[in-house]
C-alpha cells in the first residue's frame, strides 16, 4: 500500500487554492466540470496505478461526456485486463502523485471528504499492486524495500514503483521489514498470478528516508508543564536527569498517530497485537511471527509490530532485535524533525509504540556494549517522556558507568 506524501498537502486551504485556480475562468457546473477534466488531462499521468474499493486497477483515463449527474469517470483496467468505468471520486491514486492531489480537489468541489480511504473501514485489507516483467531490469543489481520474511522468501516493494514482488533468496531470513534490500537479480517469473524473482543477496541497510513513507501524524495536546509534574516528595532532592528538563519549561505536548491494519476499535478482539501475543504466550511463536509480518507488509508505519518483532527475537539474538527496534524508531523520527522539543507522554497511549521502539533499541545497544548510543537513547527518552514510565531513570546511571547489561526484570 502507498504510504507516501507529506501531510501538509492535506491543508484544507491547499485544496481549496487549487479548486480556484481550476475553476477561475468557468462558470456553471458543466464549465467547471470541463475545467476539472482539462485539469487532468494536463497535469496528471496516465495510465497510473490506482485502487477501487481496495481493489489494485490501472487508470488509464479521465472522462467528462458532459453529463453533469455522472461527472468525471475513470477508465479503469483490472490485472486479468478487463476494464470498466467508474465515477473518478470513488478512484484513489497513489498519494505522491499529482493525480491523487487532483482527485482530492475534485471530491472537495464535490462536498466530499478529500481523503476518503483514511476514514472508510474496507472489508480486508487492500491488496497491492504486483509487479511486471517491465518493472524489472535484470542485468543490473536491484533495491527492494522488506514489507514482511518468510523462512525461504521475502515481500518486497520496488522502491521506485510502488509494486510488490516476491523475492527468494538464500540468507533471507536476515532481514527486517523496513530494510533495503540490495538483490543481483536472477530469473523473474509468476506463478498462481504472482510475481516472484530469484537472485543474490549482496547487502542490506536500514535507510527509512528511502522507503518515502508519510510520517506519522502529531496532534496537538496542549502544553506539558514540568511544575504540574512529580518529582518526588518535597524533602527529597531533584534527581540529576530531571533539573535541565525542569529548568527548560514548558512544551508542547504531542500525540503521536498509530497505524494498525485490520483493527476494529470497535471490537477489540480484532486487536492483532494482542492476537500475537497471544499466540506467543501460547508457544505458537511462528503464527506470532506471521500476524506482526502481516502487520508490516500491510503498512510499514506500524510501530507496534516492529516493537513486537523485536521483543520476539531480544531474549536469543539482540542483534536481530535491534534492528527491527531500529526501523520503528527511525520511522516514528521521521515525523519528529532534527528539532523536535515536544513532549510524547506514555499517557497519551498512541505514544507507546514508538517509545517501546525506542526502549528496546536502548536495551540492545547496552546489551551489545555500544554504551555511548545507549546513553543517547535513553536521556532522549526523557526527555520526550519526562514521568518516565519505562523506568530508564533507573538503567542510565549503569550504562554512563558502562556496567554490562543485565536482565533487571528477571532479578
Amino acid at each position: 500500500m502507498s504510504t507516501r506524501k507529506s501531510k501538509k498537502s492535506r491543508i484544507p486551504g491547499l485544496l481549496d487554492n487549487l479548486i480556484a485556480k481550476i475553476t477561475v475562468d468557468a462558470s456553471g457546473e458543466d464549465e467547471q466540470l470541463w475545467a476539472f477534466h482539462q485539469a487532468f488531462v494536463a497535469n496528471v499521468a496516465l495510465p497510473s496505478d490506482g485502487f477501487v474499493i481496495g481493489e489494485p486497477v490501472s487508470v488509464i483515463a479521465v472522462k467528462y461526456d458532459g453529463n453533469i449527474r455522472r461527472g468525471l469517470t475513470a477508465r479503469c483496467r483490472r490485472e486479468d485486463g478487463s476494464e470498466y468505468e467508474v465515477a473518478l471520486c470513488d478512484v484513489d491514486l497513489p498519494e505522491p502523485s499529482a493525480g491523487a492531489h487532483y482527485i482530492a480537489a475534485y471530491r472537495r468541489w464535490l462536498n466530499l471528504d478529500p481523503y476518503p480511504a483514511e476514514t472508510q473501514k474496507l472489508p480486508e485489507r487492500r491488496r497491492q499492486h504486483k509487479a511486471t516483467e517491465d518493472d524489472i531490469d535484470l542485468s543490473k543489481p536491484l533495491d527492494l524495500a522488506v514489507l514482511s520474511v518468510k523462512e525461504r522468501s521475502t515481500r518486497c516493494r520496488l522502491l521506485e514503483k510502488d509494486r510488490v514482488i516476491t523475492l527468494r533468496a538464500s540468507r533471507a531470513w536476515e532481514l527486517v521489514p523496513g530494510s533495503i534490500v540490495t538483490v543481483t537479480p536472477r530469473k523473474q517469473w509468476r506463478y498462481g498470478g504472482h510475481p516472484y524473482l530469484s537472485g543474490e543477496i549482496q547487502s542490506y541497510r536500514i535507510d527509512v528516508k528511502a522507503l518515502d513513507l508519510v510520517p506519522l501524524g502529531l496532534e496537538d495536546m496542549g502544553i506539558w508543564d514540568p511544575q504540574e509534574e512529580y518529582w518526588g516528595e518535597q524533602s527529597e532532592p531533584i534527581e540529576e536527569w530531571a533539573k535541565p528538563i525542569i529548568v527548560f519549561g514548558p512544551r508542547p505536548m504531542y500525540e503521536m498517530e498509530q497505524v494498525l491494519p485490520g483493527d476494529d476499535p470497535d471490537d477489540p478482539f480484532t486487536d492483532p497485537i494482542i492476537q500475537s501475543n497471544d499466540l506467543k504466550d501460547a508457544a505458537v511463536r511462528a503464527e506470532a511471527l506471521q500476524v506482526l509480518m502481516e502487520l508490516c507488509q500491510a503498512d510499514l508505519r506500524c510501530l507496534d509490530a516492529h516493537s513486537h518483532l523485536g521483543n520476539l527475537a531480544f531474549d536469543d539474538s539482540p542483534q536481530d532485535a535491534i534492528r527491527h527496534y531500529e526501523v520503528g524508531l527511525r520511522i516514528g523520527e521521521l515525523s519528529l524533525g532534527d528539532d523536535f522539543t515536544g513532549v510524547l507522554p506514555w499517557g497519551l497511549m498512541n505514544n507507546r509504540p514508538f517509545l517501546r521502539c525506542m526502549h528496546g533499541y536502548g536495551l540492545c545497544l547496552w546489551r551489545l556494549g555500544r554504551f555511548d548510543e545507549a546513553e543517547h537513547i535513553f536521556e532522549k527518552m526523557l526527555w520526550l517522556n519526562p514521568s518516565d514510565n519505562q523506568g530508564v531513570r533507573f538503567l542510565i546511571d549503569e550504562v554512563k558507568a558502562q556496567s554490562a547489561w543485565k536482565d533487571h526484570e528477571h532479578e
